[in-house]
């Protein structure tokens, strides 16, 4: 078992990819990528910048660098990339009045889509799934309805059980974990007043929070539940958390997807877990 734990860590993991365009002049194209197609973060090397970039949240970089023969050859090469809340992009982007050669619509392959032409001559297509549209526009069911309270004891060990995670036997420290919570969500069936989900905001109320036990009984799944209690929650720490306090979660790559949707980026760590177990022995 060691030995296959080890061979899995040395396994080659892809972590980042970004493109690297050939431009004619870099301090340009970083304005028109900043001011233009709105990417907040930027970046310039050189004096005068010979090389740059930008980044938007922590998932979408592009860099640039100084080469204008190859720039002169490299026009009409093009750039995809997925986001969320496409109609408001698009919307900040032809206020922008950048470039747009194919308008916003949904293309046979599953995806809205439109297209800038930027001022390298590059095309940038900016993408999402037609089913992410149709999900914004879906509501919670009209059984199910979403307040601020804590599950009790049960409620908690009962929805754990139910999308499958390691049960716990000690009562005291969920009653703990519940206590200790600053901000908590439920679902309910209002037919039966049964809880089908939950949301816990741990923190200390001065720089840090942690999103814990995210859960969602597998018969309600994919009804917008799960979204709407994590709306609530970072609703209510948009409120009252301090200003530029830190908002963390443990989640896998199946459900980054889902996170970044409420403002979450990936971000190096670490961590390590206090087994006493191993430690008496």
């Amino acid at each position: 078992m060691m030995e296959e734990n080890k061979e899995d860590s040395q396994r080659p993991t892809l972590l980042h990819a970004e493109p690297v365009l050939a431009v004619r002049n870099v301090s340009e194209t970083v304005a028109y990528w900043h001011e233009v197609l709105g990417f907040p973060d930027k970046w310039v090397w050189g004096d005068p910048p010979n090389h740059g970039g930008v980044a938007w949240q922590g998932a979408a970089f592009i860099q640039f660098s100084h080469d204008p023969e190859l720039a002169a050859v490299s026009e009409g090469h093009s750039v995809w990339i997925r986001t969320r809340n496409l109609e408001t992009l698009y919307a900040l982007h032809r206020e922008k009045k950048a470039v747009i050669v194919d308008p916003l619509e949904n293309k046979p392959w599953g995806f809205a889509e439109y297209t800038v032409q930027e001022i390298n001559g590059y095309y940038v297509h900016f993408s999402e799934p037609t089913s992410a549209q149709q999900q914004r526009t879906e509501k919670l069911p009209q059984t199910v309805r979403v307040i601020a309270r804590k599950p009790t004891t049960s409620e908690h060990q009962r929805l754990i059980a139910a999308v499958g995670w390691s049960p716990s036997t000690n009562i005291s420290t969920i009653d703990s974990l519940l206590a200790s919570a600053v901000f908590t969500v439920v679902a309910e069936n209002i037919q039966t007043g049964e809880v089908i989900g939950c949301a816990l905001l741990l923190g200390d109320n001065v720089g840090f929070y942690y999103v814990k036990d995210v859960m969602v009984h597998p018969d309600w799944q994919g009804k917008r539940i799960g979204t709407t209690l994590m709306q609530e929650i970072m609703r209510w720490a948009e409120t009252n958390a301090p200003d530029s306090a830190t908002v963390g979660l443990f989640t896998g790559d199946h459900l980054a997807n889902f996170y970044r949707q409420f403002g979450f980026t990936q971000a190096c760590g670490m961590y390590r877990q206090i087994n006493r177990q191993a430690e008496d022995r």
